[in-house]
């Protein structure tokens, strides 16, 4: 089973950041929240950290990381499966940029929702936005 993290970054006007996928990579051209794998005895937080420091280019304190919800996609045909874990983030330093190929763009919940994801982004944008009361 591989763990995956992601951040749901919302700003002051309450846009949420969402990473497009460069079009050579699985689901290519598609929105999502960005994160990335969690290494073997990494905490997931503090993976989540990473990983938008290097993609993004934002410093985010642990503390700003509020557990959100997850998804998972149980493998077929023997292969491993996935578990994203989503972190909602109120707060960092730094201006996000696409660092690492595909774009970023803030849009407000509805737009969110009328994205092209993938499934399990699909399924952590409604629990977020459920969660969210919107």
């Amino acid at each position: 089973m591989q763990l995956v993290v992601a951040g749901a970054l919302v700003d002051d006007s309450g846009r949420w950041l969402m990473h497009r996928r460069p079009h050579h990579k699985h689901h290519g051209g598609l929105w999502e929240f960005p994160g990335g794998k969690v290494e073997s005895g990494e905490n997931p937080c503090f993976a989540l950290v990473r990983e938008l420091a290097e993609e993004l280019g934002i410093e985010v304190n642990p503390m700003h990381c509020e557990p959100c919800g997850f998804a998972h996609d149980m493998a077929e045909n023997g292969g491993s499966g996935i578990v994203i874990l989503l972190y909602t983030i109120r707060s960092w330093s730094g201006v996000p940029a696409a660092l690492e190929g595909g774009a970023i763009d803030w849009f407000e919940p509805v737009k969110v929702g009328e994205l092209e994801k993938p499934p399990l982004d699909v399924a952590l944008a409604a629990r977020l936005f459920e969660k969210e009361g919107r």
